[in-house]
């Protein structure tokens, strides 16, 4: 079994999805390894940092994926293919809690100081994580969503274009958008976001 495990952990994403569609229940638990803390994160940033809902989003979406392995398919990218399903996920529930009428609270970023810094170091760190925080929720939800999946995720241009359905170009020209529009309004801290 512990064989079978780190030859598991050398698969790829996509290599790890045939191998469940095939009935390798070890595959599923590699995949569910690798990426439930992001989508964790991914759905408490988008779900009003309500830390319940994210983790019943998570566990719902891998539900879809052990219930319907074969949704997948094999031959696309599966880092963009879950960040699709979890996008739309958000998606149609933004769309219920619209109908609820519910107010979204913000958004969270991700944060760390060094134990070596000054209190004067921390203190800056956490005025500037909050006003971005701030400035991130007043920005529209189009480019706060690129912003977010550019600078947080870590995603490429392409593996953004992907997930949200849409060209490298608009990708692109919405992250510089974000990235001038957050500049410009946190040059009290001297930051220069990069695009």
């Amino acid at each position: 079994m512990r064989l079978l495990r780190a030859t598991y952990k050398d698969f790829s994403d996509e290599k790890l999805m045939h191998e469940m569609q095939l009935g390798k229940e070890q595959a599923f638990q590699e995949l569910y390894d690798r990426y439930a803390q992001s989508l964790h994160q991914y759905f408490y940033r988008r779900m009003w940092k309500d830390k319940e809902k994210a983790e019943d989003f998570v566990h719902d979406l891998f539900t879809k994926i052990i219930k319907n392995p074969e949704s997948f398919d094999v031959n696309r990218t599966f880092k963009t293919w879950i960040f699709s399903v979890a996008n739309n996920m958000t998606i149609n529930e933004y769309k219920k809690q619209a109908v609820r009428s519910v107010v979204s609270t913000g958004i969270e970023t991700e944060y760390q100081a060094s134990t070596n810094a000054s209190s004067d170091s921390i203190v800056q760190d956490e005025m500037f994580r909050e006003a971005l925080e701030k400035e991130l929720i007043e920005l529209d939800e189009k480019h706060r969503e690129v912003f977010e999946l550019r600078h947080i995720q870590g995603f490429s241009v392409k593996e953004i274009a992907q997930t949200l359905g849409i060209n490298e170009g608009t990708v692109k020209s919405r992250v510089f958008y974000a990235v001038k529009q957050l500049t410009g309004k946190l040059v009290e801290f001297k930051v220069s976001l990069q695009a």
